[in-house]
């Protein structure tokens, strides 16, 4: 198979598709591997090292999708990238579809078949290609947070874990999955008091074992939300249901009881938001302001620390990629059904049930498994 990879044009993203291990070990397959030149610089990887290791290095993105059979890449197709798609052709990367009926459309036009990372999910419910960036981006949350409660960022002025004397912020999490157990482990170790909110006991009883002392959870409901809201510094919108558009669990009348200078990293916003008043914002300008509370809706989060996250995510998709390459899209999903499950569209048909309910469109059940 040959298989192309783009350098990524998304905004401030600096990901990279796979690494040069990954052209090594797809060559030695028996398999072809085009990189558009540039494409793992914001990685700190040259084309050389790719070059070195049996990579065809190109000028452009039109000879990737031109030629390639499947193109791997980090982030959603854009909208100069899905005029160059094609019929019968493999996109296999971080999708995102519920969020965005432009980009599902697109993709469905081109007639090509978009396997998603986001929603490769193995027989034990969990998501190994989603799980590393969540990590990052849980990670990563509170970072940010703690810049935006800075005043210069017009937030309250806080630090996270105060001083002796002072007592620390109070950071809520909504969501107590992936995303949400490393935003605690992180606002714990600043010191910070932690609430971690969820609506599964068993994750949360997991947590409380798991835990330092900061951290408390607690089931959520509309009642406890409003009121831990009320009281946070920084809010962190971790709450995930794969595949489909996020639920919102915060209102726009909401912001009105939160703290003026108080932040919301909404870390759910590439899957909607789960936030009434997000909106999908940049690295470059990664916040706004709405009833003096601070958003950060940056949608790519993991990009901004692109070599760490590169590396994260290429140990995980190098392996589908090859199954994928070695037996072909259809025999490897039909033995495998996480690879069933990670096919949203393929050749002009929804083939991923919480897509198609969303934008209602019809259905195909090809896949499902």
């Amino acid at each position: 198979m040959l298989i192309g990879i783009p350098r990524e044009i998304k905004a401030d993203e600096y990901r990279v598709g796979i690494l040069p291990v990954g052209v090594e070990q797809l060559t030695r397959a028996g398999h072809q591997v085009l990189i558009e030149s540039g494409a793992g610089l914001g990685s700190g990887i040259a084309d050389e090292e790719y070059a070195a290791h049996g990579a065809e290095v190109v000028a452009g993105p039109a000879e990737v999708y031109s030629r390639a059979e499947m193109v791997m890449k980090v982030k959603e197709p854009q909208p100069a990238e899905i005029a160059l798609l094609r019929r019968g052709q493999i996109v296999f990367c971080y999708f995102h579809f519920a969020a965005d009926r432009e980009l599902t459309e697109g993709v469905l036009r081109s007639g090509c078949t978009a396997v998603a990372y986001e929603t490769l999910r193995d027989d034990r419910g969990g998501l190994p290609l989603l799980t590393p960036m969540s990590e990052v981006a849980g990670r990563m949350s509170v970072q940010e947070g703690a810049k935006y409660l800075e005043r210069p960022q017009m937030g309250r002025g806080i630090l996270l874990g105060g001083v002796p004397g002072v007592e620390p912020a109070r950071v809520a999490i909504l969501g107590g999955g992936v995303v949400g157990a490393n935003a605690a482990k992180i606002a714990a170790g600043f010191g910070a008091h932690v609430s971690v909110l969820d609506v599964n006991m068993d994750r949360l009883r997991h947590l409380a074992d798991i835990m330092p002392a900061n951290v408390t959870t607690l089931f959520s409901d509309r009642h406890t939300i409003r009121r831990q809201i009320r009281e946070a510094d920084l809010v962190i919108g971790a709450v995930l249901v794969a595949g489909a558009r996020a639920p919102r669990i915060i209102e726009a009348d909401d912001l009105r009881l939160m703290k003026p200078g108080s932040v919301i990293v909404d870390v759910a916003i590439d899957q909607g938001g789960c936030v009434a008043t997000s909106r999908p914002t940049t690295h470059s300008h990664p916040t706004f302001i709405v009833d003096g509370v601070v958003h950060y809706c940056v949608a790519n989060i993991p990009g901004a620390v692109g070599r760490t996250s590169t590396f994260a995510l290429c140990n995980v998709t190098l392996p589908w990629a090859l199954r994928i390459a070695d037996e072909g899209l259809v025999p490897a999903a039909q033995r495998r059904p996480p690879l069933a499950r990670a096919i949203n569209i393929f050749q002009g048909e929804v083939t991923y049930r919480a897509v198609a309910e969303c934008f209602g469109l019809p259905y195909s059940p090809r896949f499902e498994r």
